[in-house]
């Protein structure tokens, strides 16, 4: 699974059979005790180690519970399963294991401690030419694919090796093993070759400007010389027809009060920009604070002010300009658990001193519920798609239902070196990409920016 897994080795088709040997054990457990859960936890936290190690340069706290997570829960789920065999026989044993995966992979985007980078389905993200029908399944489409197959097999071996069966008479299942590799990578060729784009542009320009999260972000340079670096990458590119400028995740590093937003420098500077380029309007991520009034209701992530009494939130938010003077705001809502916010707040909230500090707000940040669009003066309606939220992808999918033409993907990839991490990060947006028939402007402060056309294939992206 590490080898197949996108960025740590890329050869998804070795996924068909990773699955393999665990199943053999599986199938031919006659008693279950600890020895069985042991095979599965081992397993499981092997491949999330091997996938997902560079989460270390975050934080090792991050890595290490990621590994044991993912190792305990992916146990129970097939330790479970084996108990159905047990019980029921083989078939539901296979048939539970099916579900109870597909369900954990559902739950598991889902509950306080969402981490489903390792979701089956996204195994094919560097081979989106095989799964070009997520437009109608998503990536848990690809996650049955990935479980069946590597059954079929394991039932193959098993009759053969196992229970000395003469290989002409699995016949049948051969058939079907193949026949299910096959026609669904046939159908997605079919379906790549004759997709057909509309033909209706909008024009967009894209800034990197390379800040490192680390030692420049917060410390060695200022906001306002961060900004200046924004605008002087959008003024090399942006010319009349121009609709959006997109600028990375917290490209405004600064806490700003939105409320009080026109006021502050940082906005004077991008209105000057807009005013050169009035049909040009800009996406931009920002760290932003609003206050409430009294009538207001608290929300669970409220801070409440030691100098006067009264409730506020911290955002991690995307912010849209025109040159008419508008300013929307979008606050990211799949936080980051640990980082940008504290898991089962109602009963951890005393510990939210204890979330890793990344640099700018620590502790749970604020979201909100709907997914709202950013709705330019021509009608153009954009996504705003904060980093981490671009792995869900029934997430993305409300995006589409409130009318968005595009996803704009703002994010912030160098919390993790030059590793596996951030070429996974944009692997995953082009299933997106897919799975809504959507093409993406991907804005990184670092890593890689880039457009994704809407079979997925990526396009202009940086070094």
């Amino acid at each position: 699974m590490i080898i197949s897994w996108p960025c740590t080795g890329s050869l998804s088709f070795l996924s068909f059979i990773a699955f393999v040997p665990l199943l053999l054990v599986f199938l031919d457990e006659k008693e279950i005790d600890g020895t069985s859960y042991f095979y599965f936890f081992i397993a499981f936290s092997l491949w999330t180690l091997g996938t997902s190690w560079w989460i270390y340069h975050a934080a090792l706290v991050g890595v290490v519970t990621a590994v044991l997570l993912h190792g305990i829960c992916m146990g129970i789920v097939w330790w479970t399963a084996l108990r159905v065999k047990q019980v029921f026989g083989r078939f539901h044993g296979l048939f539970a294991l099916i579900i109870f995966w597909i369900t954990w992979e559902y739950l598991h985007m889902h509950w306080d401690l969402s981490f489903p980078w390792l979701s089956l389905g996204n195994v094919f993200a560097d081979t989106t030419y095989l799964v070009q029908w997520y437009e109608y399944t998503g990536a848990f489409g690809g996650t049955l694919w990935v479980l069946l197959v590597n059954i079929l097999i394991a039932q193959f071996i098993y009759a053969i090796f196992f229970e000395k069966r003469k290989v002409k008479s699995q016949g049948l299942l051969t058939f079907i093993t193949i026949s299910t590799i096959v026609i669904p990578s046939f159908i997605s060729t079919r379906m790549l070759s004759k997709y057909k784009e509309e033909v209706n542009p909008i024009h967009v320009v894209v800034i990197q400007p390379n800040i490192d999260p680390y030692n420049e972000k917060f410390d060695a340079l200022s906001a306002q010389e961060q900004v200046t670096i924004v605008i002087d990458l959008a003024e090399k590119t942006t010319d009349k027809t121009t609709d959006f400028v997109i600028a990375p995740e917290t490209a405004l590093p600064r806490t700003l009060w939105e409320k009080d937003f026109r006021e502050y420098e940082e906005y004077r500077e991008l209105s000057s920009f807009l005013s050169k380029y009035p049909q040009t309007e800009i996406i931009i991520g920002a760290s932003t604070v609003k206050g409430y009034e009294a009538v207001d209701e608290i929300s669970a992530t409220a801070r409440k002010s030691q100098q006067e009494n009264f409730w506020y939130d911290y955002y991690n938010s995307a912010v849209h300009l025109n040159a008419d003077g508008k300013v929307d705001f979008y606050h990211k809502s799949k936080l980051v658990a640990g980082v940008e916010k504290m898991p089962f707040s109602s009963l951890l909230k005393p510990l939210e001193s204890l979330a890793l500090d990344l640099g700018g707000t620590t502790g749970s940040l604020g979201f909100q519920k709907e997914r709202s669009v950013f709705v330019h003066n021509k009608g153009i309606k954009a996504a705003p798609v904060i980093c981490y939220e671009s792995v869900y992808g029934e997430y993305v999918g409300n995006y589409i239902k409130n009318g968005s033409n595009f996803i704009a993907i703002i994010t912030n990839d160098g919390w993790w070196g030059d590793t596996p991490g951030y070429k996974q990060h944009l692997a995953y947006a082009r299933l997106r990409a897919i799975e809504t028939r959507r093409s993406i402007a991907r804005s990184a402060k670092t890593g890689i920016s880039c457009f994704i056309n809407q079979t997925g294939e990526i396009t202009h992206a940086t070094e």
